[in-house]
C-alpha cells in the first residue's frame, strides 16, 4: 500500500528532526533507569499516560512493538527494562539511532527495528504481548489509523494489549482557545501569518482527537476498549516556567485531577490513554 500525502510529510519532516540525532542523553537516562522513570512517570504527561498501571513491570520479559518510535527514548527505556522491543518507524533515521543503542547499551534483548511502513512490516500475526505508541496515531488521518488499528489487532496475541498515549480535545470552546494562546513554537492564531506558516509546516493532519472518536475507531477490531483521560489540572502547568515548582505542581495535578468527576475529567483533559484489548478474530 502506498503512503498518503500525510504520510510522506510526516517521513520528511522526521528525517530531518532525528537526522544526526545524539543518543547521549537515552544513554544516560537508561543507565540511571528507575530515577528516569520516578521523574518522567510523575511530571511528564506522555510518559505519566503511557506507564499507567505498573506498565513498567508489565513489560517485563514480554514481547513489544512500538509504533512511530521516532528518537527511540521509549523504546531505549522499554529495552532497558527487560522487554524484547520491536521499533517501527517511517523514517529510516531512527534505525540509525537503535543500531547505536544497541552497539552502546548491553540490553537483554537487542531493539530490532522495523522500517517504513508499518502497513507493509511482514511480521507473523499475533506476535505481540504489547503494542505501544506514544503520541503517535495523532500523525495519522483517519483512514489511514482504521488501517493501522486493524493491523495492530492482527499482531496482538489474544491476551495481547494495545496501548497509546494521544492528545485529548473534548472541548471545542477549550481547543480554540488553545490555539489563540502561543505555546513552544507555535505562534497565536491571532497572528495569521505567523499562525499559516506554522500549520503548513506542522505534520500533523487536522482530524479529531476526541475521546469517543478513538473509542468508536476501537470497538470495530477489539472486543474491550477503554481511554482514561488525563492532564484536566495539569494542563495549567504549560503557563509555568520550566522548573521545580511547575515540576510539583504536576505531581499535585495529577494526583488530584482523579478525584474530578469523570465527565469533568473527560471534558478538560489535555491527554488519554487509550488501552485496546482482546482482538477480534
Amino acid at each position: 500500500m502506498s503512503k498518503d500525502l500525510n504520510q510522506e510529510k510526516n517521513k520528511l519532516h522526521y528525517e530531518a528532526l532525528y537526522a544526526n540525532y545524539p543518543i547521549s542523553n537515552i544513554l544516560h537516562w537508561i543507565n540511571n533507569l528507575d530515577e528516569f522513570l520516578d521523574s518522567a512517570t510523575t511530571t511528564e504527561t506522555s510518559w505519566f499516560g503511557l506507564y499507567q498501571n505498573n506498565f513498567r513491570k508489565k513489560i517485563k520479559g514480554k514481547k513489544v512493538l512500538e509504533m512511530g518510535c521516532g528518537d527511540c527514548t521509549n523504546a531505549a527505556v522499554m529495552a532497558a527494562l527487560g522487554a524484547e522491543v520491536f521499533a517501527n518507524d517511517i523514517a529510516s533515521v531512527s534505525g540509525e539511532i537503535v543500531r547505536k543503542l544497541n552497539e552502546n547499551y548491553t540490553f537483554k534483548h537487542p531493539i530490532i527495528f522495523v522500517e517504513g511502513d508499518f502497513l507493509e512490516n511482514n511480521l507473523p500475526p499475533k506476535s505481540f504481548d504489547f503494542v505501544v505508541g506514544k503520541a503517535f496515531l495523532h500523525h495519522l488521518t483517519i483512514p489511514v489509523e482504521k488501517l493501522f488499528l486493524k493491523e495492530t489487532a492482527r499482531l496482538l496475541k489474544s491476551n495481547g494489549e494495545a496501548r497509546f498515549f494521544e492528545p485529548a480535545v473534548n472541548s471545542i470552546l477549550l481547543d480554540e482557545i488553545r490555539w489563540h494562546i502561543p505555546i513552544g513554537g507555535r505562534p497565536s492564531k491571532f497572528n495569521k501569518a505567523k499562525f499559516k506558516i506554522w500549520k503548513d509546516n506542522d505534520p500533523h493532519p487536522d482530524r479529531t482527537f476526541s475521546s469517543a472518536h478513538f473509542e468508536k475507531a476501537g470497538k470495530e477490531f477489539f472486543e474491550n476498549v477503554k481511554t482514561i483521560p488525563l492532564g484536566a489540572l495539569e494542563r495549567f502547568s504549560r503557563l509555568m516556567k520550566w522548573g521545580k515548582k511547575q515540576a510539583e505542581y504536576k505531581r499535585w495535578a495529577f494526583k488530584k485531577e482523579t478525584k474530578l468527576p469523570a465527565s469533568l475529567n473527560r471534558t478538560l483533559a489535555r491527554g488519554q490513554v487509550i488501552i485496546y484489548r482482546r482482538p477480534i478474530s
